[in-house]
């Protein structure tokens, strides 16, 4: 390896992981930002609440379709570049978020700042892989991931305290603000690396159609579903079925929050350290036990808190593992297998609102924490099944 990969990389290491990781933060508050001011846009929209919601359900659908296209048709473009191409999608997004009027050109803005949001996380995530240190690619991705766990953490409360004080809007001024100065310090601080060179269409068939990767989609998918259907309804769940009261959410979901973080971080660590398939299985079945302890034993807020914590470290553990593995079974088309990692997870978002709301209306709120632990041991038994295959003994001996 030459010289200058080596300071490339050296350089990534010290000054972009945490550059990106704090990107991620803002772009994808672009996302998460609107569950929290629903009531507001509503108002502003003269629409329900309910119809205003659509606007999350519109944004994880042109996140899930227009990124991994995006990415797919600008295969070859340097990565730097690309990113800087993105963050100005984000900006285009959020000055139309602010200038054009109705609910109609609302839901435009929307695609437009789920397509710049959505390529941008996965173009960091795969410069991240790919300029790490050998023995360091799950770590580095855990790092970007931490800006996901951020943005719930930070940058929706931040949201909701802005549209009340002053008027929703001035939330995406402030993103379109901060692309701004990404696009600057992207350009100054991370090296500019070669894109991939496009695959052919059969290959990228037969990459679909490998069995590896497909198992590895259904793991996603029903990992973020059992994880996805709770948090929706995470906070009807904790004061009804356990004694936290209201005044004490915001503290339980904060320390939640700070779980999460850590899970990202330390389920990249522990990959590089003791391989995709322990590292996978050994999070997710401490995830299942989690889910399980919060439907039976969560009673004091003690306990509560405890159980939230180890539902959080445990749940988000999983996330660099999973998009190593990946990129692990595909590094020569890692971007693609990136973006559709990330499509697999709005989908499962998707899908957990409504499996979520069945499991409520039908039974309880207490349900939906089961079928939370039934989704994840659903991904546990693929995984247990697809490492004993020997493909996998053998994509990882």
């Amino acid at each position: 390896m030459n010289a200058s990969i080596i300071n490339l990389r050296n350089r990534l290491r010290k000054e972009g992981a945490p550059l990106l990781a704090s990107i991620v933060v803002f772009v994808s508050t672009s996302e998460y930002v609107i569950a929290g001011i629903l009531d507001n846009i509503a108002q502003w929209a003269h629409v329900s609440v309910a119809a205003a919601g659509q606007l999350i359900t519109v944004f994880a659908v042109a996140n899930a379709i227009g990124s991994p296209l995006f990415v797919m048709a600008t295969a070859k473009m340097d990565r730097r570049k690309l990113m800087i191409v993105s963050l100005w999608i984000v900006v285009l997004g959020s000055v139309l978020t602010i200038t054009l009027p109705g609910f109609g050109f609302l839901i435009v803005s929307r695609i437009v700042l789920a397509i710049g949001a959505g390529v941008f996380v996965i173009v960091a995530k795969t410069i991240a892989a790919k300029l790490a240190s050998p023995g360091k690619q799950a770590e580095a991705i855990g790092t970007v991931i931490i800006g996901f766990s951020a943005a719930l953490i930070v940058g929706v409360p931040i949201g909701r305290v802005i549209a009340s004080s002053f008027d929703w809007k001035y939330i995406f001024v402030g993103i379109g603000l901060l692309s701004l100065f990404a696009i600057v310090a992207v350009y100054r601080m991370i090296p500019s690396t070669e894109g991939e060179a496009p695959a052919p269409l059969g290959k990228q068939i037969a990459l679909v159609k490998n069995p590896m990767i497909w198992t590895g989609f259904g793991i996603t998918f029903f990992w973020q579903l059992g994880y996805a259907v709770l948090y929706a309804y995470i906070v009807p769940f904790l004061l009804e079925v356990t004694s936290i009261g209201k005044h004490q959410i915001s503290l339980a979901l904060f320390i939640f929050g700070i779980a999460t973080l850590v899970g990202s971080k330390f389920g990249g660590f522990l990959t590089d350290r003791i391989g995709i398939p322990r590292s996978l299985l050994g999070g997710m079945a401490v995830h299942v036990v989690a889910l399980v302890l919060l439907s039976t034993m969560a009673e004091s807020t003690v306990v509560t808190i405890t159980l939230l914590m180890l539902w959080g470290l445990s749940a988000w553990s999983s996330g660099p593992g999973l998009q190593f593995n990946l990129v692990a079974l595909a590094p020569e088309a890692s971007g693609m297998m990136l973006s559709l990692y990330g499509s697999i997870l709005q989908i499962s978002i998707a899908a957990a609102g409504g499996i979520g709301g069945l499991a409520a209306s039908r039974y309880s709120v207490h349900a939906v924490s089961w079928t939370a632990a039934v989704s994840v041991g659903i991904a546990v038994a693929l995984g247990v099944i697809s490492f004993r295959q020997k493909h996998y003994k053998e994509a990882y001996s």
